[in-house]
């Protein structure tokens, strides 16, 4: 059976997942970039509008000039049709002199069956149909007298696109109206209207740039507030700093308050805690200490209850030290420098074996933080040292490690060590290896429960020195 591959996770978790920074800023970049994408192609569409305005302005202007020449000429009809002397109307623009300039006008004479009867022309147009489709005179001769604007992408002399009007007339001794055509070569409009979109688009996206620059640095000063509450909530937990400041913005200042007083309520916790515990230790010491006062005798019954009460002393003991650890563990902001504590452990023990030679001795770990109570610390590397200096043929050393993945406290000896299968029994609870040594098979499971309280490890393994190496580790952060 094949493991199926991890389902990706959907647009709406990622998007959950995201910072309020980089919602606000990727909400904003989208609209920002809608609204003035979408703002300079508006602009850009209205500016084209505008000058194709102007242009057929233009164009209607023309046909303006042709009617009036046409009222003042009175040899162009004939038969129906138009003819006649080859006149020059616009004679100031040169354009219209010019062989496919861009600019065209024509005379257009209808027969009476609706079809072109011949034409008057700029010399612009030179040889080239007039620029007038089938449409566009049906609706110019029925919309006589006003003036019609042909096909937008219509393809003019010489192939140019060009913006064509046209209006019908009827003028004296004629009975078919004429058509007066005038066109413009569209392209030099286009290539405005083209050059002011890409600047107005490069303007638009300058604009945006700096906009958006301005506002990345208004989100990241306005959430600065936040990333100090988080920092200052670490240096709680680590024990730099007792409670958070007072000294947040309005907004932020509610949560400050509220995240205080939850410092508050559980210390007041963890010292009830403590206490009950300590009742607790004193209210069933005292009746058990009864007990094995009592059962004295040699009878079955005495020894039967001498043996549960040394049982019961032994699960009271552990539960009550395993309490107050977890008590203490769950403590914010505990914090105790190492070195002055090991050294203080480390004289008691030479105190100790001194008669038996054994010499306990502290290595590195200057500055060193544990964060937890000293009663922690106490616990877990006093019950490994005392254990070392028990086994110990000479020396028991204690190394210190604090980097940037952790701390580690090793403790090794040279005695004769343990086996594989020996350092998984040591760590169970009441497991003892050696029935002549006095103890009660607790400590090393005390000291494996109480470094996991507090996120850690304890390992077992061979010394360079011989003997035993007890290794905790406790991370960073």
């Amino acid at each position: 059976m094949s493991d199926s591959a991890p389902s990706r996770p959907s647009l709406l978790d990622r998007w959950t997942r995201l910072s309020l920074a980089r919602r606000i800023m990727l909400a904003a970049a989208v609209w920002g970039l809608v609204v003035l994408v979408g703002g300079a192609l508006a602009l850009s569409a209205v500016y084209r509008a505008q000058t194709l305005n102007l242009l057929e302005e233009d164009l209607e202007q023309m046909l303006v000039g042709l009617t009036r020449e046409m009222t003042r000429e009175e040899a162009f009809l004939e038969d129906g049709r138009v003819s006649g002397e080859q006149r020059e109307f616009f004679m100031g623009d040169v354009r219209y002199r010019t062989q496919y300039s861009g600019r065209y006008w024509a005379i257009v004479g209808v027969s009476s069956d609706g079809e072109i009867s011949g034409d008057i022309r700029s010399r612009s147009l030179w040889d080239e149909p007039v620029p007038l489709d089938e449409k566009q005179l049906e609706r110019t001769l029925e919309q006589r007298g006003e003036t019609q604007f042909g096909d937008f992408h219509f393809v003019g002399p010489a192939g140019q696109r060009v913006r064509v009007a046209s209006r019908a007339i009827l003028i004296a001794n004629r009975d078919t109206p004429l058509v007066l055509v005038a066109a413009a070569d569209r392209a030099a409009n286009d290539a405005a209207a083209t050059r002011f979109r890409h600047l107005l688009l490069g303007t638009m996206i300058a604009l945006f740039g700096g906009v958006f620059a301005a506002m990345v640095a208004g989100i990241s000063f306005s959430l600065r507030p936040l990333r100090r509450i988080g920092d200052d909530i670490a240096e709680v937990r680590e024990g730099t700093r007792q409670k958070l400041s007072e000294d947040y913005p309005a907004e932020v200042r509610p949560l400050a308050d509220e995240l205080n007083k939850l410092l508050d309520h559980n210390r007041q916790v963890v010292e009830r805690a403590r206490t009950h515990v300590g009742n607790l230790a004193h209210a069933l010491k005292t009746p058990l200490a009864v007990l094995r006062n009592e059962a004295t005798g040699d009878t079955l019954l005495d020894d039967v209850v001498r043996r549960q009460s040394e049982s019961m002393q032994t699960n009271v003991e552990h539960y009550l030290k395993r309490a107050q650890m977890v008590a203490r563990a769950q403590t914010l902001g505990a914090r105790t420098e190492l070195r002055p504590v090991l050294d203080g452990i480390a004289r008691m023990l030479n105190r100790l074996y001194d008669a038996r030679g054994v010499n306990v001795s502290v290595d590195g770990g200057a500055g060193a933080v544990f964060r937890g109570e000293k009663q922690d610390l106490e616990e877990m590397v006093g019950n490994l040292m005392e254990n070392a200096c028990k086994w110990a043929g000479n020396e028991v050393l204690v190394h210190i490690h604090d980097d940037a993945e952790g701390l580690t406290i090793e403790v090794e000896d040279d005695g004769k060590g343990l086996t594989p299968e020996e350092r998984a029994g040591a760590l169970k609870r009441g497991v003892r290896l050696d029935e002549t040594i006095p103890g009660t098979g607790l400590g090393l499971s005390i000291v494996k429960e109480l470094a996991e309280l507090h996120r850690g490890s304890l390992d077992l393994g061979d010394s360079s020195m011989g003997g035993l190496q007890a290794r905790l580790r406790f991370p960073k952060s």
